[in-house]
């Protein structure tokens, strides 16, 4: 369906984009996960100041909308890797316009800088 269908049916593309990514967690998630595949722990020391819970749930949420991959290894110990889909994939240019926006932002506002791991 195109966007002007969609608008005229009362459904805006920016919002279901937005629903997507509802929480600046699952934003940073697919940052990392733009790297290639990463295992739970990974991303747990990666995405600093999310909760174990956050980051279930976060992966979970993704999974299900098709935007991450879980893939679990029949291993012992158990071995559960998330990399991106191709839809999640897709997702890769903006999240570069948002790093590069957010460089070019701090270039100018460099007061607003705070130490992110």
């Amino acid at each position: 369906m195109t966007r002007k269908l969609l608008e005229q049916n009362g459904i805006c593309p920016v919002a279901t984009t937005i629903d997507l990514l509802s929480s600046k967690w699952k934003v940073l998630i697919m940052r990392d996960l733009l790297k290639g595949p990463h295992r739970y722990t990974e991303l747990q020391t990666s995405v600093a100041g999310i909760s174990q819970k956050m980051l279930t749930q976060s992966l979970r949420e993704m999974a299900d909308d098709d935007i991450v991959i879980r893939k679990a290894y029949p291993v012992i110990p158990p071995k559960v890797e998330y990399h991106l889909s191709p839809l999640g994939e897709s997702m890769r240019p903006i999240i570069n316009s948002l790093a590069d926006w957010g460089s070019a932002y701090l270039d100018d506002h460099p007061d607003k800088r705070k130490v992110i791991m």
